[in-house]
């Protein structure tokens, strides 16, 4: 795979996913932009893998799209620009629905696309220092295939605001409006991270995906006879699952489930590019 996107898998089966256009601030172009993607649909598959970080390499986060195809796009017909739309709305999604928990492990500069990468994982922990920015309208666009991400993440009434003004806020106002989970100082950004990563191993696997869909199922669904019946039936399945009758036993025994080891201890994430990829 391409140094642009640098993924690892430990030996706990946490994968990290690296941005690795440091020069331009992990700007992503079409090729990253599905290598990003094949990279993700490869480690949802993989039953190995229990979490995904995602990082940039270098100075910033992520900042949005890269300037270079931004200028070769403005010779492009309205097909063209409307395929490599639909290639970026596929990598948004790809991290929103993923079955595996997603965090966004974020520093420096956060930029257009780069917004809708940390709104669309599930848990978003910043150094201090972040700075970010729905810069999109500032060179006359929208932020069209991020929007149903950053919306669902920070409101319509915050949207509302930086939609328009293109403004620049820091991470404590990105923790304000609910864009962030948690705030780190930057050198203890990765272990703060890895203290996550504890938290999503002692719960079950398949809850944890079957949780996830939840969440997409119910956030918006009408209170009523047809939601009532399917959030009882997808009880009374993950019930009746090994895994939950695991989790249920142990509980009543008073000991760890066996998907936990005898030690939850933080993990590590790697934050040297140069070690070899997979």
């Amino acid at each position: 795979m391409s140094k642009e996107v640098i993924t690892r898998i430990d030996a706990d089966g946490n994968a990290t996913v690296m941005l690795n256009r440091p020069e331009v601030h992990n700007a992503f172009d079409p090729a990253m932009t599905r290598l990003l993607t094949a990279a993700l649909e490869k480690l949802d598959a993989d039953p190995k893998v229990r979490a995904v970080v995602l990082l940039g390499a270098g100075k910033s986060f992520c900042a949005g799209a890269d300037i270079g195809h931004m200028k070769a796009s403005a010779k492009f017909s309205r097909e063209q620009n409307y395929k490599a739309a639909q290639e970026s709305a596929r990598m948004f999604h790809t991290v929103y629905s993923l079955s595996k928990p997603t965090i966004a492990c974020i520093h420096g500069a956060v930029r257009g696309g780069g917004m809708g990468l940390v709104a669309a994982c599930d848990i978003a922990i910043a150094a201090r220092t972040a700075t970010f920015r729905l810069s999109e309208v500032k060179i006359g666009v929208i932020p069209s295939m991020i929007s149903p991400y950053v919306i669902a993440a920070i409101g319509e009434r915050q949207a509302r605001r930086y939609f328009i003004t293109g403004e620049e806020f820091d991470a404590a106002e990105a923790w304000r409006m609910g864009l962030i989970h948690e705030m780190a100082e930057e050198e203890s950004l990765h272990g703060t991270v890895g203290a996550m990563l504890a938290q999503l191993y002692s719960s079950g696997p398949k809850a944890m995906a079957g949780a996830k869909q939840l969440i997409a199922l119910s956030a918006h669904a009408n209170i009523g006879k047809a939601i009532l019946d399917e959030t009882s039936r997808r009880i009374a399945d993950i019930r009746a699952t090994t895994e939950g009758q695991e989790g249920l036993t142990a509980f009543l025994e008073k000991r760890k489930p066996n998907w936990v080891e005898p030690s939850v201890k933080p993990r590590k994430i790697e934050k040297n590019t140069k070690k070899k990829s997979r």
